[in-house]
């Protein structure tokens, strides 16, 4: 008897995927070109923080009208403009910088502008997806998606380093717009993305209304909301230790080595990929919620394995597996809300997920690098009964203070995970 063939229907899916994956490499790379550029003429890491700042808050600021309008409007158009506004960005960059006329504060308007932009891309591109792929290959889709974006984040930083090297911004910001070409051309003669009838119907309902139908749909489903307020948890605690403050981990235990921490760096990228592939390739599973409360508790399990080490190769192996189970996690998330979302409220529901996922994000950052700088290192570096009796578990000297924020931050999540675990057998999706 013949196998089914365990990537039908997803040709479209594959040429849109794989377009979209090299245009998103172009992309890093520049990013990654423009960070050192920005950090030559600055000098300072504020300035790097800023073009941090100012390509994520506007991304927040409008999700709510773009969510809206990603399920009113035709999504292919929505892709294609929002690429196109990309491409003229980086081709501004390329203008300026020819003519020696590029400062910083002009990246910093291009990211505002782009930050914009992709509040409609993402939500758009969510649904796109959803409506080219069977819902039987929705864990297999986010399993590559996956996988594309940890490959750019291994491939862009070599890439874009090389290309500085040996042709200047000048060829990094031209092989971007190649990228940008490539995968505009695909999408605009090779991607046929089908229109879903109710959203004609949805026209007539006022667009205020509209804007907040993601967050109506999620209080009255309690699964979802209690699922994405575990995750706005998660993300706190997370941007608290490993995934907030592992460069600074690293540089701090090893006497600022950045070799040390391009290693680590490197295995978070693996592990992601990893974690993708097995996503691509495992069978479905049926009680996702469970295996989502389960992997993330693994994540936090690498906080501790981390902080309770001073060993390069542990930190190495924990990122690696604490990020295998973090694209698990995630990539069953996105397969749960795809399942348990109708398609034409997608958008507005991806949209409002996002933002409550994300609100605790800089909070975290900020939480973390404080209680790092002026609580956990002062405390470690200290005279007290306490601090002898944990420097045989976290070392001493500078970087323990953030050992024992890790494993305090790791306990914190295991316990936040059993929690969800318990209180997510309750509840039928």
């Amino acid at each position: 008897m013949k196998k089914p063939n365990a990537l039908k229907g997803l040709k479209s899916f594959f040429l849109l995927w794989s377009s979209q994956a090299v245009s998103s490499l172009g992309t890093a790379m520049t990013e990654y070109a423009l960070i050192v550029w920005t950090y030559r003429q600055e000098g300072t890491a504020l300035s790097i923080t800023l073009l941090t700042l100012c390509s994520f808050a506007p991304t927040i600021l409008f999700r709510f009208a773009a969510g809206a309008i990603a399920d009113r409007w035709d999504k292919k158009r929505i892709m294609l403009t929002a690429d196109l506004f990309a491409a003229c960005g980086t081709f501004s960059v390329f203008l300026l910088y020819t003519f020696s006329a590029l400062r910083v504060w002009h990246l910093y308007l291009i990211n505002i502008l782009l930050s914009f932009m992709n509040a409609f891309q993402e939500p758009a591109a969510f649904v796109a997806t959803s409506l080219l792929v069977p819902k039987e290959q929705y864990a297999r889709v986010s399993g590559l998606q996956g996988f594309s974006g940890a490959a750019v984040s291994i491939l862009a930083p070599a890439l874009g380093a090389g290309l500085l090297a040996f042709g200047g911004l000048k060829a990094v910001l031209i092989c971007d717009l190649c990228s940008f070409f490539a995968a505009f051309t695909v999408l605009l003669f090779f991607i046929r993305i089908p229109k879903i009838e109710s959203a004609e119907k949805e026209q007539k309902e006022p667009f205020r209304n509209a804007c907040t139908e993601g967050f109506r749909f999620l209080r009255s489903h309690t699964v979802l909301l209690r699922l994405i307020l575990f995750m706005t948890c998660v993300n706190f605690l997370a941007k608290m230790s490993n995934d907030g403050l592992l460069s600074p981990f690293v540089l701090a235990r090893t006497g600022d080595d950045q070799q040390f921490l391009g290693l680590v760096q490197s295995f978070v990228a693996l592990g992601v990929m990893a974690g993708s592939l097995i996503v691509t390739w495992m069978k479905p599973v049926k009680n996702k919620l469970k295996l989502i409360g389960i992997s993330t508790a693994f994540v936090f399990s690498g906080n501790i394995l981390q902080s309770l080490s001073e060993h390069p190769a542990v930190w190495c192996a924990a990122a690696f597996g604490s990020y295998a189970m973090a694209a698990v996690m995630n990539a069953h998330m996105t397969v749960f809300m795809r399942e348990q979302i109708p398609l034409e409220l997608q958008g507005r529901v991806f949209s409002a997920e996002s933002t409550l996922k994300n609100c605790a994000i800089p909070l975290g950052l900020f939480l973390g690098g404080l209680l790092a700088d002026h609580v956990f290192e002062p405390f470690m570096m200290s005279d007290s009964s306490l601090q002898r009796w944990l420097t045989p578990l976290f070392g001493k000297g500078t970087g323990s203070g953030r050992a024992v924020q890790f494993f305090i931050m790791g306990v914190l999540g295991i316990i936040l995970c059993l929690t969800y675990l318990k209180t997510s057998d309750d509840l039928k999706p």
